[in-house]
């Protein structure tokens, strides 16, 4: 059980970065969970798969903390997303983010934060109506497969949101970035000429400062090593709509992401 829930931990990390909108914030959480279970075993159900309990440990921690964001006033950019965290309905972004992030059902979201499935599948419709009145934006995608940045473009453009360009290369995505600042960037990693999305998306950080950043890739593990600073917001390819979504509610929403700038 302890290897198996070793190799989910990854992906708690990242549901606790994307729910916190920190990276260091949900590492945090993480960590507290695996402190909480070697603490009290009982805290792990057992009959339930290694990814399911860990989760549910995780909302356990999650929940005892009694307001795991905002408890203390904090400026800047997160004192701005923990006054707009405060103004949402309990539980919606969890649901949200377990189902279409970590692509749970239904009936595994109301038992990892105790409700049941019928207020499980409420809670993530009210989470996409609440998210949907988040702040609309400029978006610059990097991406060199045609058709899935098409793809990703109609989802962006659906959502509201302003398209600056398409980049199919570190140098393009560069250029476009410095043309047309954009408020989000989406990004591949591996690009046409075999340069890097990591670098493109670092270039431009180091030049403009804080920005929302969603790497979408086939290769997650590439940003899932816990060696180096990692995004709060990770879709794996081949992805649905419903991730592209959410993670671009999410990240227009804290209007910040603490990747690869540390």
């Amino acid at each position: 059980m302890s290897i198996r829930i070793a190799e989910e931990l990854p992906y708690l990390r990242r549901y606790a970065r994307a729910l916190t909108g920190s990276q260091s914030t949900g590492d945090k959480y993480a960590a507290a969970t695996l402190e909480a279970i070697l603490a009290d075993r009982s805290l792990l159900d057992s009959s339930l798969s290694p990814k399911l309990a860990l989760f549910q440990a995780f909302h356990t921690v999650w929940q005892t903390t009694g307001a795991p964001i905002g408890s203390e006033p904090v400026e800047g950019i997160e004192g701005r997303a923990q006054t707009l965290l405060a103004q949402l309905t309990a539980n919606t972004r969890e649901a949200l983010l377990l189902r279409s992030l970590e692509e749970f059902s239904f009936g595994d979201i109301g038992q990892i934060i105790q409700v049941g499935e019928d207020e499980a599948r409420e809670l993530v419709a009210i989470a996409y109506q609440e998210m949907s009145k988040s702040v609309q934006g400029r978006v610059q995608i990097i991406e060199d497969e045609p058709l899935i940045a098409l793809d990703i473009r109609n989802i962006v453009t659906d959502m509201g949101h302003t398209v600056t360009g398409i980049a199919r290369t570190q140098a393009e995505a560069v250029a476009l970035g410095r043309r047309e600042r954009p408020d989000l960037i989406l990004a591949d990693i591996h690009l046409a000429d075999d340069s890097s999305g990591i670098d493109a998306v670092g270039e431009l950080l180091r030049e403009f400062g804080e920005m929302p950043v969603i790497f979408i890739t086939a290769y997650p593990e590439r940003l899932l090593t816990g060696e180096k600073p990692e995004p709060a917001f990770l879709i794996t390819k081949p992805f649905e709509q419903e991730q592209v979504r959410s993670a671009v509610s999410q990240a227009m929403f804290f209007a910040s992401t603490q990747t690869l700038n540390a």
